[in-house]
């Protein structure tokens, strides 16, 4: 098959929509997980979420499952979920804390850190050493934990080492999640990430939303040439105060940091533009800063406000099925009916996120016809959408590429 995909990527129109298979094909799927998913550094959970020494959440990743938890030194590690005995899953539970990682077949029993505890009748030649839990990488990024199922991470220093300065003043690590919603989008992920890379789609599809957020392309595609006078006032601003905020793209494509400003008069994603939460989550000087966007393919995007934070996960199910999780972190101070109220400071979101889910359901639906021929781009409202496509195409041809004589 990847003779056929490699086909398909030296047939593609530049600045056009994908061709079908790349949306439907189980095998361009099957492709896209093993090139990309299993390979790249994926977001899997804000760390407040492993409050406590024993405190886990599982996650699946295609035909992968992971444990990650916290240990009894406070460092987070990541896990396949799987017995070395026999193979079974040891964490059946989304999340949970325990203080040994116990197989519920044969009771094997693993430490925090993965190491072999105990193991019942093995005979008198067997080394626990030998059967420890298989790592998965795992990079803990100013209170963000991402995860990669390859054997040999790719660098992951470049991102971090940029986005931190970004991060740390929403001190993420003194949050918790003030609710979490994940919704199945009956779309291939490339639709989902598309309609999130442009801003084309919302005035005719997000009310909620578009009371806050600006559908002004210079905000949600990519920079070229000069920045817009209203932008640049906005990072000279924010950059003065201390807060880094200006626009800062991978060289080849896979994260994008900025701060941007929201519609004017706009404090926070809510029905009416004010704050939705007293006591805010970090450090954001003034309360008209807008959002911190972060994005980093494939698995997430994020808002980051100066009263609280949103987290995207993006995870692949089927060639057309993508689960993606949202959850809103606060202060970890701050109590709900008090500091904040649940319903407005969810409901922008909520509502947004349903209207996505239909938009890239009826997108894939009108992919499947027989009748459906790639379109092109617009130049001015879609520049993220053909930036996310190239980024995509780039890593799959390089990565399908042969191996030259000279590196064999």
């Amino acid at each position: 098959m990847n003779n056929d995909i490699n086909v398909l990527l030296a047939g593609r129109q530049i600045g056009h929509a994908l061709e079908q298979p790349f949306y439907t094909d189980p095998a361009v799927f099957q492709t896209d997980m093993e090139t990309i998913f299993y390979r790249d550094w994926l977001f899997a959970v804000a760390a407040c979420e492993l409050e406590k020494s024993g405190s886990y959440v599982t996650h699946t990743i295609g035909e992968y499952r992971v444990i990650i938890v916290r240990g009894a030194d406070g460092q987070i590690r990541a896990f396949h979920n799987s017995c070395r005995h026999r193979g079974s899953v040891i964490c059946t539970a989304a999340k949970g804390n325990a203080p040994k990682l116990v197989c519920p077949y044969h009771q094997w029993t693993y430490e925090l850190d993965g190491s072999l505890l105990w193991a019942r009748d093995m005979g008198p030649d067997f080394d626990p050493s030998k059967h420890r839990l298989k790592s998965v990488h795992c990079r803990e990024l100013a209170g963000l934990v991402y995860i990669c199922l390859a054997d040999e991470a790719p660098d992951f220093d470049s991102f971090a080492e940029l986005a931190a300065p970004y991060l740390e003043p929403h001190d993420l690590g003194n949050a918790k999640v003030a609710f979490e919603s994940s919704i199945i989008e009956n779309g291939n992920w490339k639709l989902v990430w598309e309609n999130n890379r442009e801003c084309y789609h919302c005035g005719g599809n997000h009310p909620s939303l578009c009371r806050t957020f600006p559908d002004d392309p210079s905000v949600t595609g990519i920079e070229s040439g000069e920045t817009p006078p209203l932008l640049a006032a906005h990072f000279e601003r924010c950059e003065a105060a201390g807060i880094r905020s200006d626009f800062q793209l991978d060289a080849e494509g896979q994260y994008r940091l900025a701060r941007m400003p929201l519609k004017e008069g706009a404090k926070s994603y809510t029905l009416d533009g004010k704050t939705a939460v007293r006591r805010w989550l970090g450090r954001v000087p003034f309360d008209d800063a807008g959002t911190l966007l972060k994005f980093h393919y494939p698995s997430t995007w994020n808002h980051f406000l100066p009263d609280h934070s949103i987290v995207f996960r993006v995870t692949p199910v089927s060639p057309t099925e993508t689960e993606v999780t949202t959850k809103w972190l606060v202060h970890k101070d701050a109590v709900e009916g008090v500091d904040y109220d649940l319903k407005r400071l969810t409901e922008v979101w909520m509502a947004t996120n349903d209207e996505d889910r239909r938009v890239v359901e009826d997108n894939q639906k009108g992919i499947n016809s027989p009748a459906y021929t790639p379109g092109p781009y617009s130049p001015t409202q879609e520049s993220g959408v053909a930036q996310f496509v190239d980024w995509y195409c780039a890593t799959l041809s390089a990565r399908l590429a042969p191996k030259s004589l000279a590196a064999e």
